[in-house]
């Protein structure tokens, strides 16, 4: 909640470093990309090193570096002594070597920054108008598999790096249900998939996605050799054709999934599921709440990636908190049976068809 008894001063000083927010951030991007921070870091013990000491190493001008230094010291992302040579605070350690802080910097570098410009006329036509800036597509999941390399390789290192921690975890809930056919929609690159098929050599998978993501999935399958136990399913949930899933299987398996689409969309999603779904089957739903996190921190990173679903991926969906998800999956014919916590940020809710849907 805001501090009602925040100062005059306070107030319009967070004001200005708002409007220079993409400054800074593009700043630090460079300082990093530049050598700077590493520079600076690994001569700490040393003192520090000046504006022109660092330029020389690094063979850049000193008024290049000097820009750079000085909105870095006002933002506290360095420091300097009396006799001119820099420091990195706490604030740009992280900036610099923090693997979390890397990850949502590549993110909204690579991925996002130019066309968060165009939120105005997302938040207007419920449209990804950011998108425009990466490719033609209607929504970034189709462009996926087609995005440049290192653009690719920041979002599925941002969506990877959110769900990896509790993948083990996860699975070891998972296989203590002892399901013999697991359905996994939103397959990706098949890495969840992968995990499953080693630690149960019975177990056998249908992977549901789009085209492209699909064919990634079912490539590393197969070279991982597990082509003979898994079977996939193109499907694109946004498309206006009646939608199903095969049944039989003793779980469906949806993490980090059910975020990239609208409440509408979420409830089609929900009540195709149960349609496939037996009096035993489980519906596993894992999602970063906004509800659910211990720090404001992690919240507000939360937020900003609803920013991202606004701009550049759907025009329409977002992080959200569990109290829609439950309302929603109440609403499909399931109820939660399991509330169970993972990691620092995840829920999963193991659901099963209510007896009165």
């Amino acid at each position: 909640m805001q501090n009602q008894s925040e100062s005059a001063f306070d107030a319009i000083q967070q004001a200005q470093q708002i409007a220079f927010a993409p400054f800074v951030f593009q700043s630090t991007v460079s300082m990093r990309e530049l050598g700077i921070f590493d520079f600076i870091f690994k001569n700490r013990k040393k003192g520090g090193k000046t504006v022109h000491e660092i330029a020389s190493a690094l063979s850049l001008t000193a008024y290049g570096v000097g820009v750079l230094l000085e909105i870095a010291e006002s933002s506290n992302i360095v420091i300097k002594d009396e006799d001119g040579n820099y420091k990195l605070t706490k604030t740009g350690y992280f900036l610099a070597y923090h693997e979390t802080v890397n990850v949502n910097i590549n993110f909204t570098n690579d991925v996002c920054y130019k066309g968060l410009y165009h939120l105005p006329e997302a938040i207007k036509y419920g449209t990804p108008a950011g998108l425009k800036e990466l490719g033609s597509w209607p929504t970034i999941y189709e462009g996926l598999s087609q995005l440049p390399e290192q653009i690719q390789k920041s979002w599925f290192e941002f969506d990877h790096h959110y769900s990896d921690d509790i993948f083990d975890d996860a699975i070891e809930k998972l296989l203590a249900f002892s399901p013999k056919k697991i359905i996994d929609i939103g397959a990706n690159t098949g890495k969840y998939a992968l995990k499953c098929l080693s630690k149960d050599p019975e177990l056998q998978m249908t992977l549901l996605d789009l085209p492209g993501q699909l064919n990634k999935a079912l490539a590393s399958v197969k070279k991982n050799g597990f082509q003979e136990r898994v079977t996939g399913q193109e499907i694109d949930w946004l498309s206006k054709d009646l939608k199903t899933i095969p049944k039989g299987a003793d779980v469906i398996w949806m993490c980090q999934f059910l975020d990239c689409f609208s409440e509408e969309e979420i409830s089609t999603i929900l009540c195709t599921a149960v349609a496939a779904m037996d009096d035993t089957t489980k519906l596993i739903i894992i999602e970063t709440y906004t509800d659910r996190q211990r720090f404001n921190n992690a919240k507000f990173v939360l937020e900003a990636t609803s920013i991202y679903f606004t701009v550049m991926a759907n025009g329409n969906s977002k992080m959200y908190p569990s109290t829609v998800l439950i309302d929603l999956a109440e609403k499909a014919g399931l109820y939660v049976d399991e509330d169970i916590a993972l990691g620092e940020y995840h829920t999963m809710f193991v659901c099963k068809k209510s007896q009165f849907e």
